[in-house]
């Protein structure tokens, strides 16, 4: 049941539900790296071909952020729903600002950045983001990372009169704790958490799960690749031994020097796995969150890797080897410290 990257795809993806009467693709897009200096330079070209590739075939869960690329990722994202508005579950994130303007916390990558998610920010970010992508409301908006001066009640209620004013559908959560969840979840329903999940990386199940299945949120995993560690792109095979300083992925303590070599040992078994169902290490990573029920915004550059990831959605894991997964790859395979855990 190989795949090939080329394939010619009108509709790759069913739908899911998340919280709230939320229903998304089972499949989304995340835009991170398609934003300006992200990954380098990218042009607006072809991130919207990719972008609207995408949506005609079928995976119309469109993630970004006012942080990414300090807005213009969004209004990238606008020009790609444009016309098409009605056809696509739109969804961004606030609450990182300029360093005199908000409050640091560590978010890894051996790095600080600065956020506010006060009440008064709530309004003027949702009106900013909803200027940047030319829509009049958005299906999913989330705080991007908890604020250490602000209770998650307090930002939630701001957001839900967001909601009362029609221009935001349904509330989520990006990086939170299971504590936050909780909380938040007694001013208004929490549609999605948007945290980081893959066999890379699997401590949301320490706590978190089960504080969505409590409180009857959806999931979306943002890193659904572990970063592209577990794509066929030369990590699985031990070829690629050191990350350049360039990278932003050298920051994280998986991909230094030392660990890497271990990581690859440890995760190599990905790849016969795969081969045996007939598809790609990536392949098989997103269809093993999807059939536990998480929705994967996986972010690419590349349109053959977009068919690639789109696949995926109908590749159906047989019990057996979601078995070997779970025993091969549990919460503590990898090495080294994830990019970081939020605070609560």
């Amino acid at each position: 049941m190989t795949s090939s990257a080329g394939e010619n795809l009108t509709q790759t993806t069913a739908s899911i539900q998340l919280g709230d009467g939320l229903e998304v693709s089972s499949i989304g897009v995340g835009t991170m790296g398609l934003s300006p200096g992200v990954y380098g330079d990218a042009t607006a070209d072809d991130a919207l071909r990719l972008i609207r590739s995408a949506i005609d075939r079928g995976a119309t869960f469109i993630d970004t952020a006012d942080a990414y690329g300090r807005g213009e990722g969004e209004r990238l994202v606008g020009r790609a729903v444009a016309g098409q508005r009605e056809r696509v579950t739109l969804a961004t994130k606030f609450g990182y600002v300029a360093p005199q303007q908000g409050r640091p916390v560590d978010v890894g990558y051996r790095m600080k950045l600065f956020v506010d998610a006060s009440p008064r920010h709530v309004a003027a970010a949702i009106d900013a983001s909803l200027r940047r992508l030319a829509v009049d409301h958005v299906d999913l908006c989330y705080r991007h990372f908890p604020d250490p001066a602000v209770p998650v009640e307090e930002t939630v209620g701001a957001m839900a009169q967001q909601v009362t004013a029609g221009k935001v559908r349904h509330l989520g959560l990006s990086n939170v704790t299971a504590e936050q969840l909780r909380r938040a979840h007694t001013v208004h329903p929490i549609a999605a958490v948007h945290c980081e999940y893959s066999l890379w990386n699997r401590s949301p199940e320490r706590d978190l799960v089960q504080a969505c299945r409590d409180t009857r949120t959806g999931t979306v995993a943002w890193g659904p690749l572990g970063s592209r560690f577990l794509t066929d792109t030369g990590f699985l095979d031990g070829q690629i031994t050191v990350v350049p300083t360039t990278d932003f992925r050298s920051r994280n303590d998986r991909f230094n020097a030392d660990n890497l070599g271990r990581n690859a040992q440890r995760f190599a078994a990905l790849a016969e796995l795969a081969q045996s169902v007939g598809c790609s290490s990536a392949q098989l990573a997103l269809a093993w969150l999807i059939q536990r029920g998480w929705v994967p915004i996986p972010g690419t550059r590349n349109l053959d890797h977009l068919t690639e990831n789109l696949v995926a959605a109908r590749i159906a894991v047989p019990e057996r080897i979601t078995t070997i997964i779970d025993e091969r790859f549990g919460p503590n395979s990898a090495v080294g410290a994830p990019f970081h855990e939020p605070s609560p």
